[in-house]
Formats: C-alpha cells, structure tokens, sequence
C-alpha cells in the first residue's frame, strides 16, 4: 500500500507531505484547489512524463517521493531481478526534476524510466478519465480478459507470440527470396566474387594491429634511429660521455676507499650504476643495428595495411566482422546454390510453424471463453450493485484470419442498461458516467485476480448523482476491505464514506498561491461534507444533514 506522498516544488505545491491509511482514503476540495496536480505527482513519480514548466515559478527543482509497503511476491521478484535493496517490504521511489534532467531512484538506487514503468503497475493501479476511454477501444477488452485469467493464459500468449515471431521471420525470409533465375545467377557472381577476395588476402586474426606497429616503426625509422644514436653518443661516445664520467668517478672512489673503509658503500652504488649504463649502451646499439630502413619491406608492409584497410571498408571495420561477412556470404552462396532446396525447406518450416500457431491460438481461444464465463457474471453482478438494475452484458468473440503476437482473437463488450434493448457494443452507447462505473466495476474484479494493493480513482463520480452515487460508494467501501483506495471525489455520498478524509485547500496572497492537503479529523470531516451539500452557506440543518449521512456511512 501507499504510505506516503511527498511533494515539493512542483505546480501550486510548495512542500505537502501525506500520510495514507488502510482502507477508504477519501480526497475532497474546491474545483481548482490542486487535486488534480497531486494524483498527477503520483502519476509522474510512477514514471509518467513531467513537462518542465511543472517546476515552481522560481525553484530550480521538484521533488516527488512515494513511499510503498508491499507484501507483493511479484514486487519482490521484480526488485531481485533489478538486483535493488528491498528490505521489510518498504519502497521508496523519488524523482527529482530540474529543468535540465529528471533523476529517477527506487531505494535510493538509480533507475531508468523504463524500469520504473516496469515496478509501478505492481505497486498501484490507477484509473482516470483516460482509463476510461481506453473501455472505448475494443483492443483493450482483450488485455482485460487475459489480465482475468493471466496466470493461465501468460503462458500460452508468451509462446504464442515467439512462434508468431518466427511465423514472420520465415514470411520474410521467404519473400526476400523470390527472385528469377537470372537474379539468381547475378546474386551468385557477386558473392563469388566477395567470397575470393576475402579468401585471397588470407587474413590472421590480429594481423592488422600487429601490421599497423610495424608500419608506425618502420615509418619514423630515420627519426628514431638519428635520436637513438644522439642517445648512444651522450652515454658512450667520444671523451667526456656519461659512460666516461661515471668510469672517472668509479677510480675517485677507490681512492677514497682506500683511505676511508666508510666510502665502501658509495663506491659499489656507483660500480652498479657503470654495469647498469654498459649494459644500456649494448642494448642500444642492438636497437640501432635493427633499424636500418629496407624501402622495399616498407613498400611491402604499406600495400598490405591499404589491402586491409580497403576490405575493412567493405565487409566491416575489423579482421573479426570481414571473417563473418565471409561466412555469411558462403552460406547464402550455399543456398543459391542449391535454390529450390532452399526455399523448400523454407516453406516446410513455414507450414510447421503455423501448424504449432494455430495449436496456441486455437489454445489461447479456448481459454479466453472459458474465463469470459464466469468474468461476465462478475461484470454483471457489479454492474447491478452499481445501479445498472436491467444490465445485460456479454462478452462477443470473433476469429481473424490474420494471427497476431496475442493470437486470432477480437473481442468486444456488448452492454444493453435499459430494459428491452439488445446489447450493442459498448463504445457505441456508454456515456461518460457509465463508462466510470463500468471501469470501476472491472477494475474491482482484476484487482481481486492481480494482487494489487492500492487502487486511486481520480474523480470516479463523473456524470453520476443521487442513488447511483450512493452505490458507488458502497462499491468503493466494498472494495476498501481488502485492498487501499484512494479516490477524489465532489460528491459527498462517496466523501461520507471515507476510512481517513483529506481535504485539498487553495490559499493565494499577492505574491503567490498555494495548495496543502489536510487530514480532517471526524468533525472537521462534517464541515467539509455539509461544505459539499450545502455550498456557500452551511446551516444547521445542513451540518446536521451532513453528520446523519456520516454516521449512516459508518454502520
């Protein structure tokens, strides 16, 4: 569940924080006063997208943190898999906006947009007025029943779209081979011709960096051999060398030693460093014995680095890549070669694979029918505690001729609300309250099936009043036993409902405005319903009205 929402910075909020509880949280306040920006906060904290100008006029950032405590298995796999710290079933997720960069982190580790959208659905589901409309989108009644039955169809639909995948490779492939006879031959010469070129330069691994130290030696050899012998000339050249010098040092301190045994030390540093300088001057002199330039290795070297580097243009920019592009154009010769084989086997692993897609759609079908049976009854039966007294609603199927990652099938949900009328589809008779009602009726039901712990409805009262509105609450608290839910609300059958009531507050002065968020305790929660069903002006008989309906909320 949602323990914690901090917001700072961002829109009309300075800094809120909010502590959520179990059950019904219930978020009331004037239109205007912010409730909208902070389901937003939640939404972008989730890893929805944050435009820049959300920033606070004059803040160089936002902060959004949310803080989760979940006994989710499938939350708890899911950090294992992205190898974050989860401790005590407790989640912190934090996004910092600046207007240069967004910097996501779940338990202070960062993360990337992806891997958050990836947690978020895990930790919450959250419905809007775009939720909505998705229930228009006849696509989107499938994904609602797979979700329904996900731990037995998942499998099936995995499997369904690899071999689907596959299906499509070898249509590909197929297709990209459908050429006549003289392309064929064509094709063939100019592989042929590919194949011996790389054949004929012999190419060995490494030979390239090996060639290309060579060249760059042998390219400075005047150079390198004029500061060499510049070298050799100042450690054992003519009178007054280095070699010289320290050999004239070495007989001062035999003197010395001779008079003074304490000079001994000195004078076996100095003996050292003599061998140490013959045994440099050898090794030089061999270095510069070795290069002498040979203008025809060098002609040599050189054509074979542009031979190299000219197949490296063509086939690939390392010995590596023009090795496989050698073996790939062998293998295509192969099967040009032997075309009609080719494009046999081609068609018979085509036919195979459609045969096992076929068994996984026909699978898939079944599945989705049987879990549409007992789905459509549940549908029903919310819908009526929804006050859709004559509801009927079914669940049509058809079969494509065209598979999919997800199978054949298309679904739609057909609804009739009034007596007497045949069900039609339901994007083509649902109004904006009913759509409401009907998402938060499946929504109940998938919640149940997923495991998810925290339900928000934002403004799920759209275009409803009166007695559905009082069965809309009922539904909301039915569903508050077993999970968290918070919704934003303007009417107040729903607000009388609530387990913990918020109030959202707007306060402006001449340099700037404002919006908090509140926990009310139970009279400050009377005041703000008599505020919902009275307006302006709250009379005693509305406070009254107002407290009769809390307490009746309560039994």
């Amino acid at each position: 569940m949602l323990i914690n929402l901090h917001v700072k910075n961002l829109a009309l909020i300075e800094e809120t924080e909010v502590d959520f509880t179990d059950h019904l949280n219930i978020l009331t306040g004037e239109t205007g006063a912010g409730k909208s920006i902070l389901i937003g906060s939640i939404q972008s904290a989730l890893g929805a997208k944050i435009p820049k100008d959300m920033i606070r006029n004059g803040c160089d950032s936002a902060l959004i943190e949310l803080i989760f405590h979940t006994k989710s298995e499938a939350v708890r796999k899911k950090m294992e898999e992205f190898e974050i710290p989860f401790e005590d079933g407790e989640i912190i997720i934090s996004r910092r906006i600046t207007n240069h960069r967004v910097i996501n982190k779940v338990n202070d580790i960062s993360v990337t947009i992806g891997r958050l959208k990836e947690l978020s659905p895990l930790l919450l589901d959250l419905s809007g007025q775009h939720e909505n409309q998705l229930l228009l989108k006849p696509q989107n009644h499938l994904k609602i029943i797979d979700s329904y039955h996900r731990n037995l169809i998942t499998p099936i639909k995995e499997k369904t779209a690899s071999l689907y995948h596959e299906y499509q490779e070898l249509r590909q492939t197929l297709s990209e081979q459908n050429m006549g006879e003289e392309q064929r031959i064509r094709e063939m010469e100019f592989l042929k011709y590919e194949i011996q070129e790389i054949e004929e330069a012999n190419l060995q691994s490494g030979e390239d960096e090996t060639l290309e130290a060579q060249y760059q030696k042998v390219s400075h050899a005047r150079e390198i051999l004029s500061d060499c012998s510049a070298v050799h000339e100042m450690t054992a050249g003519q009178s007054g060398c280095a070699g010289d010098l320290i050999g004239s040092a070495v007989q001062k301190l035999y003197t010395v030693e001779s008079m003074d045994a304490g000079a001994k030390g000195l004078t076996e540093q100095l003996q050292t460093i003599d061998s140490l300088l013959n045994d440099f001057n050898r090794e030089l002199s061999g270095y510069i014995d070795s290069m002498e330039f040979d203008g025809e290795q060098f002609a040599e070297l050189e054509d074979r680095l542009n031979l190299i580097n000219h197949l490296k243009a063509k086939y690939g920019d390392s010995i590596e890549k023009i090795q496989k592009y050698h073996d790939d154009s062998v293998e295509k010769y192969e099967k040009l070669s032997n075309y009609e084989e080719y494009i046999s086997k081609i068609k018979r692993e085509l036919s195979k694979v459609r045969e096992k897609l076929d068994i996984q759609c026909d699978k898939l079908t079944s599945l989705r029918k049987d879990a549409a049976i007992p789905l459509t009854q549940l549908i029903k039966e919310a819908l009526r505690d929804l006050n859709f007294l004559d509801v009927e609603f079914e669940i049509a199927f058809e079969q494509s001729e065209q598979y999919s990652p997800h199978g054949r099938d298309t679904v739609c949900f057909m609804i009739s609300t009034n007596p007497g009328q045949a069900v039609r589809p339901l994007h083509e008779i649902a109004s904006g309250g009913e759509l409401s009602r009907i998402m938060l009726a499946i929504k109940s039901i998938l919640a149940d099936e997923e495991g998810i712990e925290t339900l928000i409805f934002d403004e799920i009262d759209t275009g409803i009043s009166g007695r559905t509105a009082q069965k809309v609450s009922e539904r909301l608290a039915c569903i508050a036993k077993k999970r968290q839910v918070i919704a934003i609300t303007h009417l107040p059958q729903i607000a009388a409902m609530a387990d913990a009531h918020y109030l959202i507050e707007k306060t402006s002065d001449s340099n700037s405005t404002i919006s908090n968020i509140y926990l009310l305790t139970e009279e400050e929660s009377i005041k703000e319903l008599a505020r919902m069903l009275g307006g302006v002006r709250i009379t005693d008989a509305v406070l009254q009205n107002a407290r009769e309906m809390r307490t009746l909320a309560k039994q």
